[in-house]
């Protein structure tokens, strides 16, 4: 049982407008992933088909209902099927587009949100500014935001003369901040991305209580983490693979090192150069 090409593709597009701005569990996705590999049985299919199909339970397909705003499968099931009845004044996605192309698609869009909100970069290079003039400049970012930290540490830390990368929360994390701050640091640079640790918003309200001003780099401006910061900025992440994709935050994180770089005082701009001649004189990167 299932429907034509047109009419697959047209449940599919139905789907990826559900399943964005939503956040689902690793379980939860594993069925979104399974519905969407299969738009073409999608109406069909009972929430005991999916949950054999994906080795779940029955409840557990109820509740990928319930967080996407249904009262239940059924009337989950009814708004696909209205999908494919009227078109809901959707557009059906290509069908050459298979369902990585289609999650790919998703990134595509979240780059331009990042692009469009950059419109005026005033803010971004105001924050840019305060993080250059911090000695020493903490980063924060706990588990599936460590990476980011430690990318923008590294960049960064080619002309800032002072990055603490701190990736280990709890005591480690509050000690880290505390000397920063008695060496003088007046902003903590923080990342934080779904799922948000509790220790991260833990860390962050240490870091106000030492005096030091916290910038933070997320998915969702009214978070939970906002309240703990001075200023946030803001990257889309796409929930529609199997784990988060940070394609948006980590242009935003480069686009964040950039501007810090060239608000910092030309000598230690100088210093990106100076590298670069030493580089080349160790051969420390194979030839293009």
């Amino acid at each position: 049982m299932g429907v034509g090409v047109e009419d697959a593709s047209r449940v599919g597009a139905c789907l990826r407008q559900l399943l964005e701005g939503h956040r689902l569990s690793p379980s939860q996705r594993r069925i979104a992933r399974h519905l969407l590999e299969r738009p073409h049985e999608a109406v069909f299919m009972t929430s005991v088909d999916i949950a054999e199909a994906v080795g779940t339970s029955q409840p557990s397909v109820t509740r990928f209902a319930f967080a996407l705003g249904f009262t239940g499968f059924p009337e989950f099931r009814d708004h696909l099927r209205a999908a494919l009845r009227e078109g809901e004044g959707m557009e059906a996605e290509p069908a050459e587009l298979n369902p990585l192309q289609a999650m790919v698609n998703s990134e595509l869009r979240n780059l331009e949100l990042l692009r469009d909100s950059l419109g005026d970069t005033r803010r971004l290079a105001e924050v840019a500014a305060n993080l250059a003039a911090s000695r020493p400049l903490p980063v924060i970012g706990l588990r599936v935001s460590a990476p980011l930290a430690h990318l923008f540490g590294y960049l960064a830390a080619k002309a800032h003369p002072d990055v603490r990368v701190v990736d280990t929360p709890g005591s480690t994390l509050e000690d880290t901040l505390s000397r920063a701050r008695e060496a003088g640091a007046g902003w903590v640079l923080a990342f934080g991305l779904p799922r948000y640790p509790r220790e991260l918003r833990d860390g962050l309200a240490w870091a106000r209580r030492e005096g030091l001003r916290v910038a933070l780099v997320t998915d969702n401006s009214v978070g939970a983490l906002a309240e703990h910061a001075d200023v946030v900025l803001t990257a889309p992440v796409s929930s529609q693979f199997a784990f988060d994709s940070q394609a948006a935050p980590s242009v935003l994180c480069a686009a964040l090192v950039h501007s810090m770089i060239y608000a910092l005082p030309a000598r230690e701009q100088a210093s990106i150069e100076e590298f670069e001649n030493t580089a080349a004189e160790r051969r420390l990167f194979l030839p293009e």
